[in-house]
C-alpha cells in the first residue's frame, strides 16, 4: 500500500461531543474525534500534536458504515463516519469547549 501525502491540518473534522465521549474524557482521559476517511493513525497523532499541543499515548480508529434509515415514512441513508479515540497520558488535557 502506498503512503499518502497527508497534511496534519486536513485530517481532523472536529471533536465528537456526546454524553459517552464526555464520560470517557473525564474518567479515562480518552477523547473522540471525527476524522477524514483517508486518515491514518500516524496522521491523526501528528494532527492532534499540532492542533492541541499534546502527545497522544494511544490512538484507536473505528469505521462506522452507512446505514439505511426511515424517518417519518421517508427512506434515507445515514452517512458513514470514521472516528478516532485518542488517549492522553495522565495530566494532559484537551479543552474542547
Amino acid at each position: 500500500m502506498q503512503k499518502l501525502n497527508i497534511k496534519p491540518n486536513n485530517v481532523l473534522k472536529g471533536p465528537r461531543i456526546t454524553e459517552k465521549a464526555a464520560i470517557s474524557a473525564d474518567k479515562h482521559n480518552v477523547y473522540v474525534f471525527e476524522v477524514e476517511k483517508f486518515a491514518t493513525k500516524a496522521s491523526i497523532i501528528a494532527s492532534i500534536r499540532d492542533a492541541y499541543k499534546v502527545v497522544p499515548t494511544d490512538v484507536r480508529v473505528v469505521n462506522i458504515p452507512a446505514r439505511k434509515v426511515i424517518v417519518r415514512g421517508k427512506r434515507g441513508v445515514k452517512s458513514a463516519v470514521k472516528k478516532a479515540y485518542v488517549a492522553l497520558k495522565k495530566g494532559d488535557k484537551i479543552e474542547l469547549l
